[in-house]
């Protein structure tokens, strides 16, 4: 079942914490976000296959490999956040996308609006992280 967002809509704390509005409208910004991502790799594809490799100077031919490194090192890492994506989708739909996979606490709104992939509360990431910068410390 659809659910009409208003003009405008944006989540508020004076709602139902993942109300049926809320959920529409985080899954319609993943989506939308999702789309950014894979239209920028297509024109990344594109790009790539017009370019012309066979620059006669080495050092023009070497700048033109960096930065077609560069390039696919970033649309390897969108790869890697439409994964994510799929995976905040997927809790959408199963009913426990907003909530912390550590401690089941809510995420809060304000987190998911700036990073609407997170999985973790603020407490839950600084403690993961905190942890993992002990592992590689040790």
């Amino acid at each position: 079942m659809a659910i009409e967002l208003p003009e405008g809509y944006t989540p508020s704390t004076d709602e139902d914490y993942m109300s049926p509005k809320q959920l529409e409208f985080f899954r319609q910004k993943l989506l939308n976000w999702r789309k950014e991502l894979l239209q920028e790799s297509d024109n990344t594809i594109s790009h790539l296959k017009e370019e012309n490799w066979q620059e006669p100077d080495i050092n023009d031919r070497a700048s033109l490999e960096t930065d077609a490194a560069l390039e696919l090192r970033t649309r390897d890492r969108y790869r890697k956040l439409v994964n994510k994506i799929d995976s905040a989708l997927s809790r959408i739909a199963d009913g426990s996308y907003g909530y912390c996979i550590d401690t089941g606490e809510e995420i809060g709104i304000s987190r998911l609006q700036a990073r609407p992939i997170a999985t973790l509360t603020i407490e839950a990431q600084e403690k993961h992280e905190r942890l993992e910068k002990q592992h590689r410390d040790d």
